[in-house]
């Protein structure tokens, strides 16, 4: 995941392949009065259908999932938990007629092991 701006996921259940733009990341307690960090996407399908989907990242459990994972909280670092709950949601359909999905402390901790995972493996390869 290390291109959060623009990615493919899918299929979805149904066979459509979406390309993923990130729109944009701010804390949602200037937009909804929610204590969250909010990751906007747009989704295209293989049809040209648009929609878009926001994915809210409750900044209590952020904060937790990377004291746990022994980093920062950081831009990059948010808008790709993101980027992984959304291509998780276009695989399994979950939660796909919702506009905006609240991502759940567990997933969030699942996220962020991938995340390290893949960044080990960059500093190895690299």
């Amino acid at each position: 995941m290390q291109n959060f701006r623009q990615f493919e996921a899918g299929p979805d259940p149904f066979g459509r392949k979406f390309q993923i733009l990130f729109k944009w990341m701010l804390t949602a307690i200037s937009l909804r009065h929610a204590d969250t960090v909010d990751v906007k996407f747009i989704l295209v399908d293989d049809q040209g259908a648009r929609t878009e989907k926001t994915i809210a990242l409750p900044h209590a459990d952020l904060l937790r999932v990377a004291a746990e994972a022994g980093r920062k909280v950081d831009d990059p670092w948010c808008s790709r938990l993101g980027a992984l709950h959304l291509r998780r949601l276009v695989e399994t359909g979950e939660d796909m007629e919702k506009d905006l999905v609240t991502v759940s402390a567990a997933d969030m901790k699942g996220y962020a092991e991938k995340l390290r995972d893949w960044e080990t493996s960059a500093v190895r390869a690299g």
